[in-house]
Formats: structure tokens, C-alpha cells, sequence
């Protein structure tokens, strides 16, 4: 199965898990991947992510779903297991 990967996609620097992103709404920290950017206090959608380079990354301010990568294969995937079901559930007409 697929892993999905989490990095700058300028640097490739991978993030530890720390609350190192603040809400541009309400200035509360957290770790931005672990709610697919959306502050948990306010709930304001980031669209773009910050590489932050006190912690090993460049600088770079880059849209957040570019962060995660394997996406498409993880997809394929799913899309490949929902078809066998499919032919099963139509070779049974269940």
C-alpha cells in the first residue's frame, strides 16, 4: 500500500510533528498536517503552507496539498480495490 509522504515540495524537508504554524486568524500553534490546515481553534482554512526553516526547512510558502506526496498512488489503489469489489458483488449479482 501506498504511504503518504509529508514534505516542502521546494526542499524536501519532512516535519517532525511539532507545532511549529500559526493561524494567520487567531494566532494559535499547531502542527498544520494534523488537520489538513485548518486551525483547530477557529477553524480558518490555510491554503498554503509555510516550510519553516529554524527547524531544517527553506522558507519556501507553498499550497498545502502540495506537501503530501504518494496521493495519486494512494488513490489508484483505493480505486483498484473498489473495482474488484465491484466485479465480485456483479459476478454474484448481490
Amino acid at each position: 500500500m501506498a504511504e503518504i509522504i509529508i514534505e516542502c515540495p521546494q526542499c524536501q524537508w519532512r516535519p517532525d510533528g511539532g507545532a511549529y504554524w500559526a493561524c494567520g486568524g487567531c494566532g494559535h500553534i499547531w502542527n498544520t498536517f494534523d488537520t489538513m490546515a485548518q486551525c483547530p481553534k477557529c477553524g480558518h482554512q490555510h491554503e498554503r503552507t509555510a516550510c519553516i526553516p529554524w527547524r531544517g526547512g527553506c522558507n519556501a510558502y507553498e499550497p498545502h496539498l502540495d506537501w503530501y506526496k504518494n496521493l495519486d498512488d494512494l488513490l489508484q489503489e483505493e480505486l483498484n480495490t473498489i473495482s474488484q469489489k465491484e466485479k465480485i458483488l456483479l459476478h454474484y449479482k448481490i
